[in-house]
């Protein structure tokens, strides 16, 4: 199959006159919307906090004695059965976030979550433990079906590209927290070293379920529902302080409606098998698929999964200084996925994404140098220098792979597909994490310096593949960046009627030259 660069869309937004030129923290509705949304947010930190305070758990001897040591099969299900609870949920997460709205599963996954996490932190057995672990997957897959999408559909949308490439950053803000959350049980000589941490990881759910009544539902989702009176009340009263005649109000209100109809008439059935059913949903599926597998398999997984093990084959065997780089590792990753993710809109997605594979590619060939040359001649410089290249690597693969994979996800998938799209998504993840815990630590013992370069050919992949299918998304609606996808018609079917309702100048033949000299072809 031959293939040519992807489209690259450039210049200023169409509706960017509309938007109210005010610093958000100086509209006391975007404040609030904005608070709302950081609610959203806490999904994403809790997931984060789930698998760092897992690994923190395994290093505490209260928790260890608590269960009995558990070591191979029992150890690896401890692991396992949260993801395998998460699985059980796919096959309806994206049914109840389509059918009851945006708000339902969150607080229905909060709230499972909040009973699991009382469990565990109760738990008096190993069994009793793997239960609530479970529970807390299954809980943990409905809240992260809707949160994402519900943040992307209700932002401001000069904003919507930045709080939605948040939404994954604050995984690691979770991580840090459970890390040292973790670090400063240790010394608590009862098993509330370990019950604390599993007592926390409930709190964000406590605080989403006091506060999701507040938060707006998804205008996208009412329209699509038949109640545009009250989607247009939250357009309005959110994004023009309740102006329903102002003309950014008119133009997201008439192309929420434009996309939702044009969805209906392309796709009157919206089954999975729409996903592949037409040339730009699979290209969506291609690109979506790609990114979930390269979130995993981009040399990140082999570190951040079994970093002790990395530490140990360069001679780094104390626990306190492995603890303190992996602390500051942490920390270090979030400053450079959250500047990236508020950066997006201003450098572009496909430039970070191809800056980012470029980077990884240079570090992780330095990495495999100097481990090589530790592990064949024992020299300690190229050992510490190890550390120095994995700081490096991470902050490239920061640039694109955490704050904005989630994001072009969802901005991509039409309103229709989005809920499935995202859960293809998120399983995608899944499978490649089983590929991380299970087959990186044998490959890793059997091959040593020689398996990174497994790693570092699929990062050329990578870097190939996002050249060519990669499209440039910035400064478009949420529903104009979707309809991208599906050609001329569709932009021109979703932009024209609602720039004439909103009073602005472009016509379908103004619109089909300015997409003719701003995107380069996909070719497939």
């Amino acid at each position: 199959m031959g293939a040519g660069p992807a489209v690259v869309a450039e210049g200023a937004a169409g509706y960017a006159h509309l938007l109210d030129t005010r610093p958000w923290y100086k509209n006391t509705r975007l404040i609030m919307l904005n608070f709302w949304i950081a609610i959203l947010l806490m999904t994403s930190a809790t997931c984060g906090y789930d698998g760092s305070m897992m690994n923190g758990l395994q290093s505490l001897t209260q928790w260890n004695q608590a269960f009995d040591y558990p070591t191979k099969g029992k150890l690896g299900l401890l692991n396992a059965i949260q993801n395998i609870g998460s699985l059980c949920a796919y096959p309806f997460a994206p049914y109840v976030a389509d059918g009851m709205g945006r708000r339902f599963p969150i607080i229905f996954g909060a709230s499972l979550m909040i009973a699991a996490t009382a469990i565990q932190t109760a738990s008096q057995s190993v069994q009793m433990f793997i239960g609530a672990r479970f529970l807390i997957g299954f809980g943990l897959t409905f809240a992260t079906t809707a949160a994402p999408l519900l943040v992307t559909e209700v932002a401001y949308p000069s904003h919507r590209a930045q709080v939605t490439s948040l939404y994954n950053t604050l995984w690691n803000l979770g991580s840090i927290i459970a890390a040292w959350t973790t670090y400063g049980t240790f010394a608590i000589p009862t098993s509330w070293s370990w019950r604390i941490p599993s007592a926390l990881q409930g709190l964000p759910s406590v605080i989403q379920i006091l506060l999701i009544w507040f938060v707006p539902e998804s205008p996208r989702w009412l329209v699509s529902k038949g109640k545009e009176e009250r989607a247009l009340q939250i357009l309005a009263y959110y994004h023009a302080n309740g102006n329903a005649q102002d003309p950014l109000v008119e133009y997201e209100f008439e192309v929420i409606k434009a996309a939702i109809t044009f969805d209906r008439e392309v796709a009157a059935n919206v089954g999975w098998l729409s996903l592949v059913k037409n040339p730009g949903n699979r290209k969506r599926m291609r690109i979506i698929i790609a990114l979930a597998v390269f979130s995993q398999w981009s040399g990140n997984g082999l570190v951040s999964f079994y970093l002790n093990k990395v530490f140990t084959a360069i001679g780094i065997t104390d626990p306190t200084t492995q603890l303190l780089i992996n602390g500051c590792l942490n920390i270090f990753n979030f400053i450079i996925a959250m500047t990236a993710g508020l950066c997006c809109d201003r450098v572009g997605r496909r430039p970070l994404f191809l800056t980012s594979c470029a980077g990884m590619i240079v570090f992780w060939t330095a990495q495999t140098v100097c481990l090589s040359i530790h592990q064949e001649t024992g020299n300690i410089a190229a050992g510490h220098a190890v550390i120095v290249f994995i700081f490096l690597f991470y902050g490239f693969y920061n640039l694109a792979f955490s704050p904005l994979i989630v994001s072009y996800t969802v901005e991509i998938l039409p309103f229709a597909l989005r809920a499935k799209g995202y859960i293809v998504f998120t399983f995608m993840i899944s499978l490649s994490l089983i590929f991380n815990q299970y087959l990186n630590p044998i490959a890793l013992d059997a091959l040593q310096w020689k398996y990174y370069l497994v790693y570092l050919f699929w990062l050329c992949f990578e870097l190939v593949f996002c050249y060519i299918f990669i499209i440039e998304t910035k400064n478009h609606t949420l529903e104009e960046t979707a309809a991208i996808f599906d050609g001329d018609e569709g932009m021109a079917q979703i932009h024209d009627k609602p720039a004439a309702h909103a009073g602005l100048t472009h016509s379908a033949d103004e619109i089909g030259e300015k997409e003719t000299n701003e995107l380069s072809i996909i070719y497939s």
